[in-house]
């Protein structure tokens, strides 16, 4: 059984400063029995992703949970699991429970997409290999802006979502959703973040996705959203 939270976080910081660059997740002091999602007790946390850029802002959004937080890396995986499902949920879903498998720890993963209403919600659970197997985060980035070729401004309506899941061994699973509006640019701009970071527009801030500082991007981001969800829960339940 799969249980769904769903993440309700305010706007965009206003803070300008530069971009911070901080460690992929690493262990850290824990105390010796700490909340999770299925009410035992634990002192770890592995956060599965390979994508370096993503373990960067999980462990930063995650630093105040009392858990110890390991990467792949730390306990020595380096297997990937495919992502098969046909939406984000599940494939979250999958990738949490294989590797909690592997790892025997509570462990959680995420999948996130970006939807382009005039793509009808293109590319979604495929974001990743929109422009094909192994194609670079510029790939993409050109792909979508060519399949968008002569769209007007008022038509290029986007989101990001995300979904994190949690589970551990034998345990059910556990969703929690993050969701950030925005709108296709013209062209990219910014050199932070990854993905199409470089033409995701948001309105309110006058910024790229790309533009933001990791502060920033940590208030309003899709995956920002749905790790504080997550996180409130690993801190509220017994």
């Amino acid at each position: 059984m799969m249980q769904t939270v769903h993440s309700e976080i305010p706007g965009a910081a206003s803070s300008s400063a530069a971009s911070a660059t901080a460690p992929a997740p690493t262990a850290r002091p824990a105390p010796a029995s700490a909340p999770t999602p299925g009410g035992s007790s634990t002192d770890t946390l592995l956060i599965a992703t390979g994508n370096q850029g993503k373990a960067r802002e999980l462990a930063q959004l995650l630093a105040d949970v009392p858990c110890r937080l390991l990467s792949l890396r730390d306990v020595g995986i380096d297997a990937d699991v495919e992502e098969v499902g046909a939406t984000l949920e599940e494939n979250a879903a999958i990738k949490a429970r294989a590797y909690a498998g592997m790892s025997g720890l509570w462990t959680m993963a995420d999948d996130s997409g970006l939807e382009v209403d005039a793509l009808d919600g293109a590319p979604g659970p495929l974001s990743k290999r929109f422009a094909g197997e192994g194609a670079s985060d510029q790939d993409l980035v050109e792909y979508l802006l060519r399949k968008l070729e002569g769209v007007p401004w008022e038509q290029r309506a986007a989101r990001f979502r995300c979904v994190i899941a949690i589970t551990a061994p034998q345990t059910d699973v556990r969703l929690y959703h993050g969701q950030c509006p925005g709108i296709i640019a013209l062209g990219p701009k910014g050199a932070g973040g990854f993905g199409y970071d470089p033409v995701f527009f948001l309105p309110d801030a006058g910024l790229t996705m790309a533009e933001l500082s990791m502060e920033e991007k940590n208030q309003l981001s899709h995956r920002a959203r749905a790790a504080r969800a997550l996180a409130e829960a690993l801190k509220q339940e017994p």
